[in-house]
């Protein structure tokens, strides 16, 4: 089967406009703050902005605390901030938290992100693990409350991120895995009734279980944990709406490129057993593999080629024929998507549906942000291998504080050392993948 060109989804001209993003979002903050405070004719530092919307998030009127978020949230996305952080890191996380145990549905949507962007901009090291260690139960227990979509969405995006740059091992990555599984598929008494979660609520799931998933060895994954998950992914192959088919879609492929698929199938118990018990039951189990595979491959080739009905948007309908012809030649022919993202005159790419997914779920997630963390976040850089031009990088350094430099360029600095563990796991899971497969040819301009 022979190479395609043709455009990914959600391809956008960033790098084109980033200079004008930055300026406007400088200027979001400061009206923001001055909502925030009245109308204060003042001019403040960047870093007294963000002093005063911390200052803020202590106040009783809820809206006040959403301004106030927001408006971190605006400096987050056009500066990265280590000042800021490097002195009030402690207090912002857990103002945050405060927000999301006690706030409206808005402000806990608001404060998720916040805590998001300070881990993703704060990268591996004890800060991150406090994060991830603090935020963890909290989340948890918001995710049991309410029904409003865009909340556990804000949820489990923030789950997904504290636990992708503070969690130390797969057993953590997986329990978090599991918080957002019940959401889907609770474990219930004889006499609990469970809403059905909506389909908002099950595309974001199925998304930040695929972001988790992708940075995790599959022969570390416990079997009696996702047994019955292939099927169930299956069945969301066929329900009506568009996002969640394509949720599934990218956890199948994933599934498949991982050689994982007994992991997650119901029948692969037999096939762990040693080779002389019940040798029927291993090849029953092989059989029920095949047969399974055999069912995704035809849903999938069914959408990839699926036609436009009553209502459709051609956009989407696009969208989802481009991504199921990528997972249909996966499945059939191991070939994977590569994608080419031009960043500020840059270039990244990606060749595996891992890869895929980790940058694409990072760029949701930050969105307007997401050229600024791209050129400057080293966490990022080292974790989706992006390195921007030299010049730039030399631009940077000459306009590093010093706070930042003891941050960023000592050999000896917490960031560095928890790169360096960074770098090492993700070399020992990706030893363990087979990544050898021909890629299908896919361009997209940010």
């Amino acid at each position: 089967m022979g190479k395609r060109n043709s455009q990914r989804k959600n391809a956008a001209m960033l790098d084109s406009d980033d200079d004008n993003s930055s300026e406007s979002s400088t200027s979001t903050v400061r009206s923001d703050l001055m909502s925030v405070y009245g109308n204060e004719e003042v001019e403040v530092h960047k870093d007294s902005m963000l002093d005063q919307a911390l200052d803020a998030l202590y106040e009783k009127r809820g809206s006040t605390r959403e301004k106030a978020l927001s408006a971190i949230i605006e400096a987050f996305n056009s500066d990265l901030q280590h000042q800021f952080i490097e002195k009030k890191f402690a207090t912002l996380l857990h103002q945050c938290l405060n927000s999301i145990k006690r706030g409206s549905s808005n402000e806990i949507c608001l404060a998720s992100h916040v805590i998001g962007l300070l881990a993703l901009t704060i990268g591996c090291g004890a800060n991150a693990r406090e994060i991830f260690e603090e935020s963890v139960a909290p989340i948890s227990q918001a995710l049991k409350t309410g029904c409003e979509s865009s909340k556990k969405a804000s949820l489990l995006e923030c789950l997904a991120i504290v636990t992708f740059v503070g969690g130390n091992d797969p057993e953590e990555t997986e329990k978090s895995m599991q918080i957002m599984w019940q959401l889907v598929h609770p474990k219930l008494g004889s006499n609990v009734i469970v809403a059905k979660p909506s389909a908002a609520v099950i595309t974001s799931v199925v998304s930040a279980w695929s972001f988790l998933l992708a940075t995790m060895d599959g022969w570390t994954l416990n079997p009696k944990d996702w047994q019955e998950s292939i099927s169930y992914f299956s069945g969301l192959l066929d329900k009506d709406d568009r996002s969640v088919r394509i949720a599934a879609g990218e956890a199948v492929a994933l599934i498949f490129e991982m050689g994982s698929l007994e992991k997650f199938s119901a029948e692969s118990k037999g096939s762990s057993d040693s080779s002389v018990q019940d040798g029927n039951r291993s090849r029953g189990g092989l059989t029920h593999i095949q047969g399974l595979k055999a069912k995704i491959q035809n849903q999938v080739r069914t959408l990839s080629a699926e036609a436009g009905g009553k209502g459709s948007v051609k956009k989407d309908l696009n969208n989802q024929r481009n991504l199921f012809r990528d997972v249909l030649e996966s499945l059939e022919d191991g070939y994977c998507p590569e994608t080419s993202m031009k960043i500020g005159g840059d270039s990244l790419q990606t060749s595996t549906w891992l890869q895929l997914i980790q940058l694409n779920y990072l760029k949701h997630f930050l969105a307007g942000g997401f050229v600024k963390h791209m050129q400057e976040n080293e966490f990022l850089q080292d974790v989706i291998g992006f390195t921007p031009k030299k010049k730039y990088l030399q631009g940077i350094e000459h306009n590093l504080s010093s706070g930042e430099k003891r941050m960023y360029r000592s050999p000896n600095s917490v960031l560095n050392k928890a790169r360096t563990q960074l770098l090492n796991k993700q070399r020992m899971i990706a030893a363990g993948k087979n990544v050898g497969h021909y890629a299908v040819n896919r361009v997209e301009e940010v």
